[in-house]
Parts: C-alpha cells; sequence; structure tokens
C-alpha cells in the first residue's frame, strides 16, 4: 500500500551473517544473545520500516537453528498485573505461550521458560504449573542479590550463584520475552556466571532492533522508538562510551547507556579478564540501516507511526493504562517532530464523516463513524446502527468497493443478520445488541454459501491488510484483535459508545 524502503531479504542475509561472525570471534564455547524487540510478529518494525518482514527474526534464528535454542523470560510481576501486549491484546503470561508456539511452528528449539524476579503469588505459581504439566521446562529466578553496585556480591554464590543454572547445548542461546522489562539481561549474565564456574567459556552480545544505533538522534525511525516506549520511559541518546573509545557517533538508548558501567564491571568480574566492549553500541549486532533502501519512505511511515502511538496513549489514559505524563510524554514527541493526529489521513474523514451524519439527522446523534484508506488511497467510511458496530459497517464497505459491488446491494442475508442478534441477545444474553467485526464477517461467510456476490467480497479480505482505519469511539478488544488479525493498522479517538462501566 505505501512505498516500500526496506529489503527484507537482504536484511535476513545480512544479519544472520553478521550473527554467526559475532559466535565465531574469540574462543568461547557459546553465546548467550539478549534479544530485545519482538522476534516475532513484529508489527512496530513493520510499519516504520515498510518492506519489513515482521517475522525477518524468526526467519533468521530459523536459518541458524541447528546452533541455535531459545530461553523465554518473564517477569513475574507482569504475570500478577496481567500487563498486556498492545498489539495483540494478550497479557504476557498468554504471550509467552503463544511465542512457545510459533516457535515450534518454525522448527526451533525451546530450551526453557525463566521467571525472573519470582515472587510467590497464585497467578505466578499458576502460570508455573501450566507450562510444566504441558512439558515445558520452567526455571525460578530470584531478584540479584547486590544489584547494581555491589559487584562483589553480585557475582557470588548470593548473587548471581543463588539462580538455577539453566541447562544449554548449542553455540547459540537466543535470550528473549515478550516484552521490555522481562529480565533477559539478568538471565543472560546469570548464564555466564554459571558458565564460568564450571570452567566453560562463554560470551554476552545484545540484538535489540531499535533504536538504531548509526540513525540519527532524531531520526524519526529513532523517534518513533521513544513513542512506542512511553511506558518504559524510554530515551534515545548519544552513547557517550563510543564517542569516546572511537570518536564515532552512536545512538542508544538511556537504559543501556546508564547500565553499561555495571555491566561491564560484571563481565569482567565473571571473565577475569578486561571487557571486549568499550561500549553499550559495541555489545549489539543491529544491521537494520545498511538494508534501508528509501530513508524517505521509512521517514514518512515513521511518522504516521508517532502519530498512532499517541492515538494509542490518548485511549490508554481514558481507560486508565498509563499516566497523563506518559501520555503528555506521547504528545511531546508528536510535537517535537512537526506532528499533529490531522496528518493522519483517516482520522478527519471519520470526524468529518460522523459528525456530517449528526447534523443529517437527530437519529444519528450517537453514531460512531470510521473511514478506512484502501490501496489506491480511496477513502471508505461506516456508520454504527442498530444492526452492526462502525468497523463492521466500513470493512464491509470497503470489500463490496474492491469487489465493484453497488454501495447498496446486500451482501450478507438480512435474515442471517437478524438471527444472530436474536442469538446474541436473546439466548446469549448479551446486553449489547449491535454485531461486532468478528460476528458480521461470520456472517458474511454464512452467506457466501449461496451468495455470490458475498463470496465476492469476502475473497477480498486479505487486500485489507496494512491500510490505516481511524475510529470516532473507542473499539472494543474484540473489535480491536479482529482488526488486528486482518491485518488492519486501526486507531479510535478516546470516546466511549455509551456511559456504561461495565458492558464498555
Amino acid at each position: 500500500m505505501y512505498k516500500k524502503g526496506f529489503d527484507a531479504e537482504k536484511y535476513i542475509e545480512e544479519q544472520s551473517r553478521y550473527i554467526l561472525e559475532r559466535i565465531a570471534q574469540g574462543n568461547a564455547e557459546r553465546l548467550y544473545l539478549e534479544f530485545g524487540g519482538k522476534l516475532v510478529h513484529d508489527k512496530h518494525a513493520m510499519r516504520v520500516l515498510p518492506g519489513f518482514d515482521e517475522n525477518a527474526k524468526i526467519k533468521l534464528l530459523q536459518k541458524m537453528k541447528d546452533q541455535a535454542e531459545i530461553i523465554i523470560c518473564i517477569y513475574s510481576g507482569d504475570i500478577t498485573t496481567n500487563k498486556t501486549r498492545h498489539d495483540f491484546g494478550i497479557t504476557y503470561d498468554l504471550e509467552v505461550m503463544r511465542l512457545i508456539d510459533t516457535f515450534r511452528k518454525y522448527d526451533l528449539p525451546i530450551n526453557s521458560v525463566v521467571v525472573t524476579r519470582y515472587q510467590d503469588s497464585p497467578a505466578v505459581n499458576m502460570f508455573i504449573n501450566k507450562l510444566e504439566r504441558r512439558g515445558i521446562k520452567t526455571y525460578k529466578h530470584f531478584f540479584t542479590k547486590g544489584y547494581p553496585t555491589d559487584v562483589d556480591t553480585i557475582v557470588s554464590e548470593e548473587g548471581y550463584g543463588a539462580n538455577p543454572f539453566v541447562e544449554v547445548r548449542k553455540p547459540l542461546v537466543v535470550v528473549t520475552g515478550p516484552g521490555g522489562g522481562s529480565g533477559k539481561l539478568a538471565t543472560c549474565l546469570s548464564q555466564l556466571y554459571h558458565e564460568y564456574v564450571q570452567g566453560r567459556k562463554a560470551r554476552y552480545a545484545k540484538f535489540e532492533t531499535f533504536p538504531v544505533w548509526n540513525l540519527g538522534l532524531k531520526h524519526p525511525v529513532n523517534m518513533a522508538y521513544e513513542a512506542a516506549t512511553v511506558d518504559l520511559a524510554d530515551v534515545n541518546m548519544i552513547d557517550s562510551f563510543h564517542l569516546d573509545a572511537y570518536g564515532e557517533t552512536a545512538v542508544n538508548y538511556n537504559r543501556d547507556i546508564e547500565v553499561f558501567p555495571v555491566i561491564k564491571r560484571i563481565i569482567e568480574k565473571i571473565t577475569g579478564e578486561e571487557s571486549e566492549y568499550k561500549s553499550p553500541t559495541d555489545m549489539g549486532v543491529n544491521r537494520i540501516a545498511f538494508c534501508i533502501t528509501d530513508e524517505e519512505a521509512c521517514k514518512e511511515a515513521s511518522l504516521q507511526e508517532i502519530i498512532r502511538r499517541y492515538l494509542i496513549a490518548e485511549c490508554d489514559y481514558k481507560k486508565g493504562r498509563i499516566s497523563s505524563d506518559q501520555m503528555e510524554r506521547a504528545q511531546l514527541i508528536m510535537k517535537e517532530v512537526g506532528c499533529d493526529v490531522e496528518d493522519r489521513a483517516v482520522v478527519e474523514v471519520a470526524r468529518e464523516y460522523a459528525e456530517g451524519k449528526k447534523e443529517e439527522d437527530e437519529k444519528y446523534l450517537n453514531c460512531v463513524g470510521m473511514a478506512l484508506e484502501l490501496s489506491d488511497g480511496t477513502m471508505i467510511t461506516g456508520r454504527s446502527s442498530r444492526r452492526m458496530v462502525a468497523a463492521a459497517a466500513c470493512i464491509l464497505n470497503a470489500i463490496k468497493k474492491m469487489a465493484g459491488l453497488g454501495d447498496e446491494m446486500l451482501i450478507i442475508t438480512p435474515q442471517v443478520l437478524e438471527t444472530t442478534q436474536k442469538l446474541k441477545v436473546d439466548t446469549l444474553q448479551y446486553d449489547r445488541t449491535s454485531l461486532n467485526c468478528e460476528e458480521v464477517l461470520m456472517a458474511l461467510a454464512i452467506s457466501s454459501t449461496v451468495n455470490p456476490s458475498a463470496a465476492m467480497a469476502l475473497n477480498k479480505l486479505p487486500l485489507l491488510k496494512g491500510c490505516r482505519a481511524h475510529c470516532t469511539a473507542i473499539l472494543s478488544d474484540r473489535d480491536e484483535q479482529t482488526l488486528a488479525a486482518l491485518g488492519i493498522d486501526a486507531t479510535c479517538d478516546p470516546e466511549y459508545v455509551t456511559t456504561n462501566l461495565y458492558s464498555n
């Protein structure tokens, strides 16, 4: 839909080659590679680097599967607080299970799951029991005594020694997690400690997709990373250690730069040698910038992502998920790059459409509108009704347009909609009568068995992947998930459909 700016095939080749080179360096038996960001379904990278394969990172690991095994980390606090991965609408504990299934699909060996900073709570213990009873080896790692200042205690039996050693066999151990703060670094260093105690040499490296070290500090791709991590308060900075050591400017983020002196001292204490790394950038293996083919396309895509992140932050604030400081930070980033929400074309179209309907007739006073931009730039709109939500109406209008069907043509048999609503309200006792996106698409699928026009429209659904959309009210969790499954990049205004607290 949008101009390509990244070579995904070159990236897989370049990145896998560089990781293999890092494994081969030195005389260590094993490399622990901390894998930051999303190893699969990296939709953020796909949005800011048009042409990026959202599964590129797992595909490059697949190329090295004979040499690699995977450890998945999850912070126990994220289990107890039900921390959610927003792009899929699932909690981190469920994301761990989804990751395991995905790795297995790519024939990548899962070593184990490590619950970091373990807390003895019912939710955490239930999670561990679920995994172990399904044959997944699970380890408990504890808060590291002495961290971050007392290196002598950290690198001792009281510190890393208090954690059990995760038994590994392959030369490359990928340590990943469902999101930031999962305890990947601590797990890598704990493993490093045990390797040396057992008389084996091992090394550590880091794979973070963003920020991109050899793009500018204020480059939109890097600014989009800040917008994506307002909840973590990540800030891009010049790597002063790299500048001092090599006289070269490199970009990293605050947490890596702040913790580098500690990591360097810990590694030196573990190995008994001077660290091979002179800067946090040295630790990285990121080759993203070398595969950008159209920088202007990536800049534009990144600006759109920054706007998108602000709109999401507004809704998250309304839902009570983030603080006002975090929302204001997202707005500040958007203003810093010179953007406004109206620069996302579908926003103004959706708002004007809904407002126009309200002015047209009093019966539309509570109308919710949605706009969707097709690949050719055509704007499609849809509104809420007693039959269906605005998102469902907009999708139907979009696929009818792509199928060359008239706007007034009914592609879902009215009796199917009526029967579905009756089931939903009378039998299943739902409060809201309007059908959501998933229910409407199911009705369309049923209608397609007897209606050729419905079948034509249904076949156009895959073409919605990559389209942008905006709704004038907060989408339900179910609709968010359905739109995400269709590959639609949807945002919404921070307004609820009704004043009801529970059904919203």
